[in-house]
């Protein structure tokens, strides 16, 4: 399925909002100090950034932070324009009520002018209304959000989609709250440095395919003998591209990788086995002439970074949120089967097609939007 026939149908689901959320940033225009909570995994992250850009082209003068998961929060350093990142104990296991309250202590002792929380989960939502902000501004949840969820905002805003991106669905929840922009935008720099932890130059760019072959489930990701294929596939087939592969640094992973190495005859170029942090592999996928991966992480930082990339995803009704659209963007559904293990219905075929496809569309810059988005993603000078 390529990703951007879906652009056909568009259904766009409006819930009713409070009073005057269009008002918000006309009263809080004169900021000086403003909190973003997002309190989300990396895909959750990279989708808010191109709303956290426009508010920082509204507070231009004010101090900008913004709360994520502890596990990401090497990712904000290709932020240069954002002040200060706060780290939330998300993985591998909740905060405790001890954190928490910690947590409100911080957000607190602060004293922000504007907290904007455009996630909308239960818990990200209390530490909102905690936080003593003046203003606070939500992002209502599909399902309305359990009882008494309004009275923990000032301003509250509705716009989700089954048929658009999740950055996309974020940023036009904040025009609603009168933040001006004419199309969303991944504003990033990437250090030249981290490319030269990984063993990488920049004039390496567009030289290599990069593939992320697991994600955090068994059934999302493609079974070891079409991985095995798929790598000799590209070894093959792509005679001036070199092969790049990842994994996270989880036992699991690690694991999944030693195994997969052991039943290959020509080793890849590279094999990061989970020693690269997020913005390093930011990097690496960067410096791509094309990304692979099923339904995980590393298909945001494609996104982020405006890497081609083609992924493979286990059918679910959100799906569509979280798949990159555009030319250069192409993803294959599988099937579910009843007593299988792992994904089924890609054919590597497939796969190799639409590699050939995105590797041959012209790379996106800052100068060709797409998908109602930009992107300004450079590797910045040591």
């Amino acid at each position: 399925m390529n990703s951007d026939s879906h652009k056909q149908e568009h259904t766009e689901v409006h819930e009713p909002a409070l009073p005057g959320p269009s008002s918000f940033f006309e009263q809080t225009r004169k900021a000086k100090k403003v909190m973003v909570l997002d309190l989300g995994f990396l895909g959750d992250t990279v989708h808010t950034l191109p709303s956290l850009w426009t508010i920082r082209q509204a507070y231009p003068e004010a101090e900008l932070h913004m709360a994520v998961a502890e596990h990401v929060t090497s990712l904000m350093e290709c932020l240069p324009w954002l002040n200060r990142t706060w780290g939330y104990a998300r993985f591998p296991k909740h905060a405790t009520l001890r954190q928490n309250f910690q947590m409100v202590a911080r957000l607190r002792k602060e004293r922000f002018d504007v907290l904007i929380n455009l996630n909308g989960s239960d818990r990200s939502s209390w530490l909102s209304f905690l936080s003593g902000a003046r203003f606070r501004l939500g992002r209502l949840p599909r399902d309305g959000g359990p009882p008494l969820w309004r009275k923990l905002f000032t301003h509250v805003v509705a716009y989700s989609s089954n048929h658009e991106p999740s950055y996309v669905q974020k940023w036009k929840a904040l025009q609603q709250a009168g933040f001006a922009g004419t199309e969303p935008e991944f504003h990033i720099e990437i250090n030249q440095a981290h490319l030269q932890a990984a063993g990488l130059t920049k004039g390496g760019v567009g030289t290599s395919i990069h593939l992320s072959p697991f994600t955090t489930a068994d059934n999302k990701e493609l079974p070891p003998e079409q991985l095995l294929e798929l790598i000799v596939h590209l070894q093959n087939d792509f005679h001036d591209k070199r092969l790049v592969i990842s994994c996270s640094p989880t036992e699991r992973e690690r694991a999944k990788m030693k195994m997969l190495m052991s039943g290959l005859r020509a080793v890849p170029w590279k094999i990061f086995a989970g020693e690269l942090n997020l913005v390093q592999l930011a990097a690496v996928i960067q410096n791509s002439a094309a990304h692979l991966c099923g339904d995980t992480g590393t298909l945001h930082l494609s996104l982020m970074t405006g890497t081609p990339a083609v992924s493979w995803f286990r059918p679910n009704p959100g799906m569509r949120a979280w798949i990159p659209a555009g030319g250069q963007y192409m993803t294959l559904a599988g099937t579910i089967e009843p007593d299988g293990k792992y994904l089924a219905g890609v054919e590597i075929t497939e796969i190799v097609r639409a590699v050939r496809s995105v590797i041959s569309m012209p790379r996106k810059t800052s100068e060709v939007p797409f998908n109602n988005a930009r992107f300004v993603s450079e590797i910045a000078p040591v």
